[in-house]
């Protein structure tokens, strides 16, 4: 990823991580448009990494610097902004807040050891971010929660903050509130302190608060200094501060700090940036840095994925140690036009060295499309990305985190190892694609390029998957949602050269008789030298969904050869997999070979396969043939507020819903089975319906009749086509 340039920094050397306990890894995570890509940019001007902060809409940010980032002015990729503070290396994480691109979410959260919640003043808390706050509570991960655009006049810092407490739960504490002057935001007041933070100058002074927030303060301090209490492994600390004994505010940061680290404590912070028509002093970097190199955790305070041998057997022993074994995980995988594939790799345990051969492992996302694959590779260069700039570094230890090239084989979730010993990490968490998008390339020189294409795309993007249906002949992509297929289409056609159309999607329907028939099949050719002769008589008869296809020889005599018995079944079944009425397989029938006529001569293997094949279409043409469509069981996790609206949609689907059960957290889920024809836009429909809360899964369970109006829709769309 070459520097093209554009972005208002002067970025200088890449900050080199000194020992495992010197580093923070920290995602950014909330919902799209809450500021976390314009507050990585402040962090990086405010600790000097960058010389002014670029922004997001003149396309001149650190972390979107994709084309698609540019145009579309939000974030569709994790994106790696280390910087120092101190003597403390911090790899922020910044990852996308829209749904469709939750891939990279997840990714930047298993690279991370915080997760820092970046919620905006303006538009409070979405569905998405009361997920990941429950999928990070799940694993005990240490959270904080930033509050963005403090300044901006429909912005509710206090409202924000009981709202937070009130989703989020227990443990949820403001450390500081915004203070105003004449002219707006003025700076925050610190809880602990005391202290009014001025930033009105441009500099962060301190100074005494006004009078007018003095009772304030003591309300909110009060409410902060017993939370942070009850987490204190001093349980003495308790009955000193109720007899009234004044707390050593340094002993209160110390446990402030232990709570967030260990994940039970989650502090709140402000902070404002000019953005747009709101102008003023950015606040509150300062704070915030503060609480991500002395309160988060470092790599070693982190527990660490089970990590097994590729053979399997118990999970090893495995701490984050540079002189440990080599153990990392390849969380992002891109390619770059100019330097080929690039991997950003978390190193969890020993220290990766460039020109090394490690050992490439990825196992468990086969029905992804990602075969398993065990191979050696040797590394290339290491850089520590900021933005589309590569800096070179000498080494990654434990702990850090940086880029890898020429690794050819590499995809994202691999593990990579000592090829000594290697091993293998537990794949992450990912949601299943329930989009399907059906893609057809544009030209014949367009279609030379499409497979090469979509086989980087899927190395990159674990939440892509790639089907090639035989039965229909659609290349199809399953993606998370509309945003991500137009992403991915974009790419196809800027990174790749391919452009493509999309397509109606075809789903996959069947044909079976609707009640017993004869059928007289007779391919008798006579034109001159040697012919072709062959005649059967059959009866077809439908079996139950599900049965299949029974052939049954009751020939007697010898009416028709024994050797050529198997050339009728053969040719009833190719004619079976081409249809006999709308184009799509016939299924679940009995065909019985009775009768039959051959010809010394001119009888053959072809001639009898073409008798079974007509004799078939000749019985589809004496009765009714249904059109069967497939049913998936379906089952959405929904918040209870969203229930009666789902299943009233689920039935106007022509599904039928099963039941519904509690699930904790103030979830339902309900099970329905839907035709298929009724969900391929269900992942758009439900988030649509549930604010982007709700979720689903489906599986095939079998094939019904699709009703009369439907199926004579979609034949006389066959016929037409």
């Amino acid at each position: 990823m070459a520097d093209k340039g554009g972005h208002p920094g002067a970025p200088g050397r890449a900050p080199e991580a000194g020992t495992c306990d010197t580093v923070r890894n920290v995602a950014l995570v909330g919902h799209s448009g809450a500021g976390k890509t314009t507050l990585v940019e402040a962090l990086l001007a405010a600790t000097g990494t960058l010389q002014r902060a670029g922004k997001v809409e003149d396309g001149t940010t650190v972390s979107d610097f994709d084309e698609v980032e540019v145009r579309q002015q939000r974030s569709v990729n994790l994106a790696l902004a280390p910087l120092v503070h101190g003597d403390v290396k911090v790899n922020l994480i910044d990852t996308p807040g829209y749904a469709d691109f939750v891939g990279d979410l997840r990714a930047g959260l298993r690279a991370a050891d915080a997760a820092l919640f970046v919620i905006s003043a303006v538009d409070g808390i979405d569905g998405l971010t009361r997920m990941l706050w429950e999928e990070c509570a799940a694993v005990q991960m240490p959270r904080a929660v930033v509050i963005t655009k403090i300044d901006q006049q429909r912005g509710d810092y206090d409202d924000v903050v009981m709202t937070c407490q009130d989703v989020f739960g227990e443990g949820v504490s403001p450390l500081y509130f915004p203070a105003g002057g004449e002219d707006g935001l003025k700076g925050l007041i610190g809880l602990l302190s005391q202290r009014c933070l001025d930033y009105s100058t441009g500099r962060r002074t301190e100074c005494d608060p006004d009078p007018e927030y003095l009772e304030q303060i003591a309300e909110q301090r009060a409410s902060l200094i017993e939370g942070i209490i009850q987490e204190s492994e001093d349980e003495t600390l308790m009955d000193r501060y109720l007899s009234g004994e004044d707390i050593d505010v340094k002993a209160l940061i110390e446990d402030l700090e232990t709570a967030v680290a260990r994940g039970s404590f989650y502090p709140v912070l402000a902070t404002s940036v000019p953005h747009g028509d709101h102008p003023g002093p950015v606040v509150g970097m300062l704070e915030l840095l503060e609480i991500i190199t002395q309160a988060f955790p470092s790599p070693l305070e982190h527990g660490i994925p089970p990590v097994t041998a590729i053979s399997g057997g118990p999970p090893k022993e495995i701490s984050c140690d540079p002189e440990g074994p080599l153990v990392a995980e390849v969380v992002k995988t891109t390619s770059d036009p100019y330097v080929g594939r690039i991997s950003l790799v978390r190193v969890f345990s020993g220290t990766l060295r460039p020109d090394t051969t490690v050992h490439v492992s990825g196992h468990g996302m086969q029905e992804r499309g990602h075969e398993d694959h065990d191979v050696d590779e040797r590394v290339g260069a290491l850089t520590s990305p900021l933005g589309k700039t590569q800096r070179t570094v000498s080494s990654c230890t434990a702990g850090d985190i940086c880029a890898v090239a020429k690794l050819s084989r590499a995809e994202t979730g691999d593990t990579l190892s000592d090829p000594g010993a290697p091993l293998v990490m537990a794949p992450w968490s990912m949601p299943d694609p329930l989009l399907p998008v059906a893609i057809r390339a544009r030209s014949k020189a367009d279609d030379d390029k499409l497979s090469q294409a979509l086989g980087r795309l899927v190395a990159e993007d674990p939440t892509l998957r790639l089907e090639n249906n035989a039965e229909t002949r659609q290349l199809v992509l399953w993606c998370m949602g509309e945003a991500h297929a137009d992403v991915l289409i974009d790419r196809l056609k800027t990174r790749y050269g391919v452009e493509v159309d999309r397509v109606d999607l075809r789903v996959p329907l069947r044909e079976t008789f609707g009640g017993k028939a004869k059928g007289l099949g007779r391919h008798v050719k006579q034109s001159g030298g040697h012919g072709q002769y062959g005649i059967c008589h059959i009866d077809v008869e439908p079996l139950p969904s599900g049965e299949g296809f029974e052939f049954v020889d009751k020939i007697v005599g010898g009416v028709v050869p024994r050797q050529f018995i198997p050339s009728v079944e053969k040719g009833v079944r190719q004619q079976m997999e081409r249809g006999v009425s709308a184009g799509y397989p016939l299924v679940d029938i009995r065909v019985t070979l009775h009768d039959g006529k051959a010809h010394s001569v001119d009888s053959s293997d072809m001639a009898f396969q073409a008798a079974g094949a007509l004799a078939l279409k000749d019985a589809a043409g004496q009765v009714p043939i249904l059109l069967l469509e497939p049913v998936d069981e379906v089952a959405v996790l929904i918040a209870d507020d969203y229930v009666g609206p789902i299943m009233s949609d689920l039935t106007s689907r022509r599904g039928r819903v099963l039941g519904s059960q509690a699930v904790p957290g103030g979830r339902t889920m309900i099970k329905a089975e839907v035709p298929q024809l009724e969900i391929v836009r269900y992942a758009i429909d439900l988030r649509s319906m549930s604010q982007g809360t709700g979720t689903f899964s489906r599986s095939f369970l079998r094939y019904e009749p699709l009703p009369t109006h439907l199926a004579d829709k979609v034949a006389a769309e066959s016929r037409d086509d």
